[in-house]
Order: structure tokens, then C-alpha cells, then sequence
């Protein structure tokens, strides 16, 4: 053993920088696995030691409609204490922005809500001023520059005026991101009266916060509420609810992130691989001449292995310390995703864990091209050190190292996502995107041995010819490249693709504005606004609120109490907001049935169209029968059709659809909407709508739009952040692999000077296959993310996949130029070798 590690000590003189380089591919996989796995650590501790602030009460118990008395009296006997809120959507006007309006969630509060974590503000006396009941309003903190509004300014919540007593920085159990599509104000309850928001027909939330006496089980109160009032199809969540909603919720973030860093490794470890076997191929002489003075195979191949683990180890060194690095930056992206503020910490359990997987993966790439040395026979010493070795049997090692290589693969995709299901796909997806990819590079190399391109100069000839010669790159480069190329790409048109339906609505002249909670004496009014200002309503929906009252004769009270039946609980508990009318919408698409759009009055069952997903998850099919609770007043259905839905389309979009001639009797509100040319017509008109008709809501599709582009921004950041550690990956492996060919270009290039090729001419022949490797994985991995985009939004997202021909165009540029400056950086000085270096073969 003295002999063979002073050996790899001495032969790695001459090649430290090469294999340090080589170790570099695997230290960002490591680096992705190590700050992935503390960061995941640092989540789970968090929530753990914020248990309570999670939910900010022991229990929280919300209804979409007043407390019934029943439910009121069962809650006074619960004792601890208790807090309450109305909340619901409504315009606020700022007179400091020139009455410009913008929706906002409304929630009246009373009592001392959180319980258990914290309510910051700006000033720190706004809470105690709206506990106090004064006509105050503590804003969210992105609306005061947003509109010019300093503290002791004031603002029009409906029909009052409340002066901004201060910024809302963090609310216990709620995160920032909750708060950019509708911004949160709070004011006190005692003032929702005056405001109007709470008026007949309103859409309002009605909800009370417990903190409940000591040794009073929150779980089973919980139960005991949903067992006693199932009519009131009430909403009860606890801190262990919470706590399993947000881990799986943790579980998924997590097992996406370790995507990245399985990706990220199992990249560096290919490149491994094939510098290994380029570094093998330079010591052939060299374990030939060990073998002439005594070395036996094993002692030679020991060498090397010891080289590898060196490898190995140094790469997961230097991948931990990147990773604990890195690892304090990942707060900062996702804090305002958290509804709880963490002190970050280094998980060294995961560090460990990272550093032995990289290891271990590293070193079974490693070891099949060093399976060669076993089979370096003494008398290649005396021939030449390019000569093929002959063609022998399988290696029983080669395939065993081999099929602990696939095992290895699949054993850490499961491990990394903590599910077998994720694991597994992962694993898969992986192997044909990789599949793909070599498939294609060896393709390639095979079409341009084949393909002689006489007409064209010689330069662009010989340069084509490289992507084919032994030895060549032509493989590593593309997959390297194309999946970087590949992941980029998927996340950006992923994105495009999730905006582009509600771009789509606005478009064209398609309804762009949406007013909600108009009630029924109020649509001639907002009609003829809507026509004074040139932007006249487009459509209007009546909506009913009901309830299941029963399916199939069984009535829902026994469904809910019944553990056993398929049927969803949350389309049993909720409360629908049905329309009728006489045809379907642009919207929707008929799959089953005969939609009806009309009947008599007096018809005993009456036909409904159901969405298609509710039918499924109420396991109900065409002709069965449903009995709806509308407001108190029982009615018999049966389902005649089923639809599809397109619910991304900012359009009145239902779940269950009546007939005419029906509901006309029933107390109902209306959802109006307009299209605006511009978002000056669109401000003006929500202005007169607000001032005229307080209590009614809008809904401007641009600034939606532009909400969500901020929040899929962030989101991108996130992931493009760790997606970063693939590209990165793939360019070290680019510069490895160019760098593992620089011997065999040297011979080239030597000779190439001889038969009279000016050094101009070498490296145009250089720029032509570097130009072809780049354009190649441009073209490879742009298909390969606009065939998953296409897959994600069919199955994931469905709706009609986005192609940005920009996005496509400025990837396939960029990375054509990143593999020119890589490749002509790594290449510098080939071309000024004296012939006699390579002639004498002193490398």
C-alpha cells in the first residue's frame, strides 16, 4: 500500500491542475445536494419551533355565512379565549393618488388575534389604535409607496373614510406572497357597519380564532364541530393541520430543488468519467512500463483508483464548503414564501450526507474507465500509444460496476426526493432526457463521418470531421450543454405558459374588467356607467348561492359523517355560486349529455350541467339526481350534461349551470364585465364605479397579470438560482472535456502545421466545430424543452402550451457563444507546438 500511494502521488506531478479540474465538475453537484439538504433542515427545524405561530391560534373555525346560534353557543363553551374577523374583497380609493382604486382584502378584526406569534407594524401603536375600535386602517406595507400614502392620510373603504394609521410588516401564519393579489387592510370590526361591505348578498368570510384552555384538544374539537354542524359546511383548521399542509407543501419544494442537485451531480459525475477515460488512454505507457518492472495488475490499477477516491474526496470537500455558502443565500430568495422567520443554521448531518454521496457517486463514475488499466498488457510499453487495443470478452466487472452505477442512480433520486413516486420519475425523466441527448450526439457523429461536404471549404470540412474523430468530445459536449440548454428553457416557457391565459382574455376585445358583487338592483346602474364611459358591459351573470343537499337521495349529512364513501368532502361542504342561462360560454366545451337551455317553470327535475372534474370527485354520472338547498328553499336536479371548463380565462366561469326559467325568483347578485382599451380607460372606470356603487368590486385583468408575472418572477429566481448549478456544471465539464482533448489535438494540430496548415486555418477549423457543438445543443435542448413544455401543459397545466420564438432564439445564440469562448480559451497555444513534441511523442 506504501508503494502504490507514493506511485499516485508521484504520477498525478505532471496532471494535478487537469484532475483538479475534473474535480471541479463534481464540487457544484455537491454544492446543490449540500445547501438543498441544510436548507431543507433549517425548514423542518423552523416549523417545528414555530408550531403555534404557524396557525397563530389553537383553532380556527370559518364560515362563508353568519354563525348560526347553535354554532355561537357550542363555541362560548369551549372557554380560553377568542378573537373574530369579516373579511372580504373591495375597491379602496386613495384620494392621494388622484382617487385611484385598487382591490384589497378587507378584514375587519376584534380581540386579540395572534394568540401565538406576531402582529408587526409601522408604527408599532397602529395594532393597539385598531384594537382600541378608533377609525383606523393599517395597510400593507407595499401600498403606501404604491400611492403616495404617508401615515395620518386618509382612504374610502366603501362607504367610510379611515385614516392609515400604519404598515402591516407580518402577521402570524400568513406569508407576503398571500398579500400580493389582493394587499391586506385591517380595520377594526366594530367599524364593517358603516363601511357597507358586509350588506344582503355580499361575499364576505366570516371567521373566529381560538386559544383554547389548557389540556383542551384542539383536534378533537375540531371533530366534534364538523360531526354536529355538517349543514353549516364549516371550515376548521388546526396547528397540525397546518403543519401537515405546509410539509407536504415543503416535501414537494424540496424533492423540486433536489431535481437540481441530483441533475447537477450526476453531470459533474459523467464528466468524471470521460476525463478519467481521456486521462487513462495518456497512461497507457506508463502502466505498461510498471508492468515491465514488476507491478501487477492489481497494484496498477490500485494506483489509479487511489487517484479517483483523491478525486473524489477533494470534489466533496470543496462542494460542502460551497454548499454551506450557498446555503446562506437561499433564505433571502424564499423568505417571503415562509409564514414564520427562521434563524438559519448549518445542518452538518446534511452536509455529511452530501459530501458521501458525491463521493460515492463520483467514485463509480470513476472506476469504469479505470477498469482499462486491469487489461494494459507489458508490452505496450514497446508499441505505439495509439494503438486499438484488441477487441475482448464482456468484462463481468465492467457490467457489475455498471449496473451499480444504474442502482446508485435510482437509489439516490429516491432518497434525494423522499418519495418513491418523485424518485422514480425523476429518475426515468432523467434517463430519456439523457437518453435523448447521447442518442442524438452519436447520431450526429455517425452522420458526419458519413457526410462529405466536397463544395464547401476546407476549413468548415476538416471542422466537421473533428465531431467524429477518435477521441472526440462530441457526446459529453452535447449532453452537457443540451441540459442546461433544456432545464433554462423548460422553467421560461413553463412560466410563458401559465401567463398566457390570462393574457389571452384581454386580448382581441375580450373582457379585460371584472365586476363582482353587483347585486340585483344595481346592474341598470352599472350598465349605464358603463356605457357613459365608452365601455359598455359585455356580459353579465346572475349567481345564486346554494348547497348540496343531497346526491342520489342520500342526504349530505350522512355522506359527511360516512368515512367510507369516495365522494370529495369539499364538494359536499361548500357553498356553490350557480348561474343560469340559455347556452354555453366561450369558456366551456360540452363532452357529455345535451346541455338544456330552457325549461318550463313547472318541471318537477330539472336538467343541470356540472363540470366535468366536480362530477368526478362527487362520483356523479349523466342522469343522476342532485338535491340543491337554495337559500332555504329545496330543488330537485338531475345531470344531463357535462362540461369542461377553462377556468384560467378571466370569464364568468361556473361550476353547475341551470336552465331558464328557473332561478329568475331566486335573491341573487351579478358578475359584470367590460373591456378597457387602456389602463388610463380601466382606471376611470373603476373610479366611477366605486364612488357610485361602493360596495361593488373590480378586478382589472393588467394589474392581475401583472401581479402574477411579479410572483412567477420570484418564483423563477428560486429555481433558476439552483438551475444555475447545472449550467455551471455543464460549462466545467465543457472546459474538462476540451481540455482532456488537448493531447490529441496537439497531434492534430502538429500535424496538420507539417502537411502546411497556417495557424488562421486551425483556428477557423476550431471556431467551425465549436460553432456546430453549440448550434447542436441549442437545437437539442430547445426541442427537448419545448417537447416538455408542451407535456407540462397538457398534463400539468392544461391548457395550450406557449412557444417564445425570442426565448428560443437568444438561448440558441448564447449558447453557441459560450461553447466558442470555452472552447477557443481552452484551446489557446495548440497551434504553436513544435512537430518534433509530437513526433518524438514527448507529451
Amino acid at each position: 500500500m506504501n508503494f502504490i500511494l507514493k506511485m499516485a502521488w508521484r504520477d498525478s506531478r505532471r496532471a494535478r491542475g487537469r484532475l483538479a479540474l475534473f474535480s471541479l465538475s463534481v464540487v457544484l453537484g455537491i454544492a446543490a445536494l449540500v445547501a438543498i439538504g441544510s436548507f431543507s433542515a433549517n425548514l423542518s427545524r423552523g416549523m417545528a419551533e414555530q408550531t403555534k405561530a404557524l396557525l397563530g391560534a389553537d383553532l380556527i373555525v370559518t364560515s362563508r355565512v353568519a354563525f348560526t346560534p347553535a354554532v355561537e353557543a357550542f363555541l362560548q363553551t369551549l372557554g380560553g379565549e377568542e378573537a373574530r374577523e369579516v373579511s372580504a374583497s373591495s375597491m379602496m380609493v386613495f384620494p392621494t393618488a388622484g382617487g385611484a382604486t385598487r382591490l384589497v382584502q378587507a378584514r375587519a378584526i376584534e380581540g386579540a388575534f395572534p394568540f401565538y406569534g406576531e402582529f408587526d407594524t409601522e408604527p408599532a401603536n397602529a395594532l393597539a389604535r385598531l384594537r382600541r375600535g378608533e377609525k383606523v386602517v393599517i395597510l400593507e406595507a407595499t401600498l403606501l409607496p404604491q400611492f403616495n400614502v404617508k401615515m395620518g392620510d386618509h382612504v374610502k373603504l366603501g362607504k367610510e373614510r379611515f385614516e392609515v394609521a400604519g404598515a402591516v410588516t407580518k402577521v402570524a401564519g400568513e406569508n407576503a406572497a398571500v398579500a400580493m393579489l389582493a394587499p391586506r387592510a385591517f380595520f377594526p370590526l366594530g367599524r364593517l357597519e358603516a363601511t357597507g361591505l358586509a350588506g344582503p348578498g355580499s361575499l364576505v368570510r366570516h371567521r373566529v380564532m381560538l386559544k383554547l384552555p389548557a389540556g383542551r384538544d384542539a383536534e378533537a374539537v375540531a371533530r366534534e364541530l364538523r360531526e354536529r354542524f355538517p349543514e353549516q359546511r364549516l371550515s376548521v383548521e388546526t396547528v397540525a393541520m397546518r403543519q401537515r399542509q405546509l410539509g407536504r407543501a415543503l416535501t414537494n419544494i424540496y424533492g423540486f430543488l433536489s431535481l437540481v442537485g441530483f441533475i447537477a451531480l450526476f453531470l459533474g459525475a459523467i464528466g468524471v468519467a470521460s476525463a478519467i477515460h481521456v486521462y487513462v488512454q495518456q497512461k497507457i505507457t506508463t502502466v505498461a512500463i510498471l508492468r515491465c518492472l514488476g507491478a501487477s495488475a492489481r497494484q496498477s490499477f490500485a494506483v489509479y483508483v487511489v487517484q479517483g477516491c483523491a478525486l473524489g474526496a477533494l470534489g466533496a470537500v470543496l462542494g460542502a464548503a460551497l454548499g454551506i455558502g450557498v446555503q446562506r443565500l437561499l433564505p433571502g430568495l424564499v423568505q417571503d414564501w415562509l409564514p414564520w422567520r427562521m434563524d438559519f443554521f448549518i445542518a452538518w448531518p446534511a452536509v455529511g450526507r452530501g459530501m458521501a454521496a458525491g463521493f460515492v457517486i463520483c467514485v463509480l463514475f470513476a472506476l469504469l474507465p479505470l477498469l482499462a488499466v486491469r487489461r494494459v498488457s507489458p508490452l505496450a510499453a514497446l508499441r505505439s500509444a495509439l494503438a486499438e487495443p484488441a477487441k475482448r470478452a464482456p468484462d463481468p466487472w465492467r457490467i457489475t460496476i455498471g449496473v451499480a452505477i444504474g442502482g446508485a442512480v435510482w437509489g439516490f433520486a429516491l432518497w434525494q426526493t423522499r418519495s418513491i413516486a418523485l424518485g422514480v420519475g425523476f429518475a426515468g425523466s432523467l434517463a430519456v432526457g439523457f437518453g435523448v441527448l447521447w442518442g442524438a450526439a452519436r447520431g450526429v457523429a455517425w452522420a458526419a463521418k458519413r457526410w462529405r461536404p466536397r463544395g464547401l471549404p476546407y476549413v468548415v470540412r476538416q471542422g466537421i470531421a473533428n465531431l467524429h474523430r477518435p477521441n472526440n468530445r462530441t457526446v459529453l459536449l452535447l449532453v452537457s450543454l443540451g441540459l442546461g440548454t433544456f432545464l433554462m428553457l423548460t422553467l421560461y416557457l413553463s412560466r410563458t405558459t401559465l401567463l398566457q391565459e390570462l393574457k389571452i382574455s384581454g386580448e382581441g376585445g375580450q373582457p379585460n374588467l371584472m365586476f363582482l358583487d353587483v347585486q340585483d338592483d344595481q346592474v341598470a346602474t352599472l350598465r349605464e356607467l358603463a356605457e357613459r364611459e365608452k365601455m359598455p358591459l359585455l356580459r353579465t351573470a346572475p349567481i345564486v348561492t346554494m348547497k348540496v343537499a343531497a346526491v342520489r337521495g342520500r342526504p349530505v349529512a350522512e355522506m359527511l359523517k360516512d368515512r367510507t364513501s369516495p365522494v370529495a368532502n369539499w364538494t359536499l361542504r361548500r357553498e356553490y355560486r350557480s348561474t343560469y342561462r340559455g347556452e354555453l360560454s366561450e369558456t366551456e366545451k360540452l363532452v357529455a349529455g345535451k346541455f338544456s337551455g330552457q325549461v318550463a317553470a313547472d318541471v318537477a327535475v330539472i336538467p343541470i350541467s356540472l363540470e366535468q372534474d366536480l362530477a368526478k370527485d362527487m362520483h356523479v354520472k349523466l342522469g343522476d339526481e342532485i338535491e340543491w338547498d337554495v337559500q332555504g328553499v329545496p330543488l330537485k336536479t338531475r345531470v344531463t350534461s357535462l362540461r369542461t371548463v377553462e377556468w384560467r380565462r378571466l370569464e364568468p366561469n361556473f361550476f353547475v349551470v341551470f336552465p331558464l326559467g328557473v332561478l329568475e325568483g331566486a335573491p341573487k347578485f351579478y358578475l359584470a364585465a367590460a373591456h378597457a382599451a387602456t389602463p388610463a380607460d380601466s382606471a376611470r372606470l373603476q373610479q366611477v364605479v366605486v364612488h357610485a356603487l361602493p360596495n361593488v368590486s373590480a378586478i382589472d385583468l393588467a394589474t392581475l397579470v401583472q401581479t402574477l408575472d411579479s410572483i412567477f418572477s420570484k418564483v423563477a429566481l428560486v429555481i433558476e438560482f439552483m438551475a444555475l448549478f447545472t449550467v455551471a456544471t455543464g460549462l466545467v465539464v465543457l472546459a474538462g472535456a476540451v481540455l482532456t482533448g488537448r493531447y490529441q489535438r496537439i497531434r492534430e494540430t502538429v500535424l496538420l502545421r507539417t502537411l502546411g496548415a497556417s495557424q488562421r486555418q486551425l483556428g477557423q477549423i476550431q471556431l467551425v466545430e465549436y460553432a456546430a457543438l453549440g448550434a447542436l445543443a441549442a437545437i437539442l435542448g430547445g426541442g427537448l424543452a419545448v417537447g416538455a413544455n408542451a407535456l407540462l401543459a397538457k398534463y400539468v397545466f392544461e391548457t395550450t402550451a406557449a412557444i417564445s420564438p425570442g426565448a428560443l432564439a437568444v438561448a440558441g445564440v448564447g449558447v453557441v457563444v459560450v461553447t466558442l469562448l470555452t472552447g477557443v480559451w481552452s484551446s489557446r497555444g495548440l497551434a504553436t507546438h513544435p512537430p518534433l513534441e509530437v513526433l518524438r511523442q514527448e507529451v
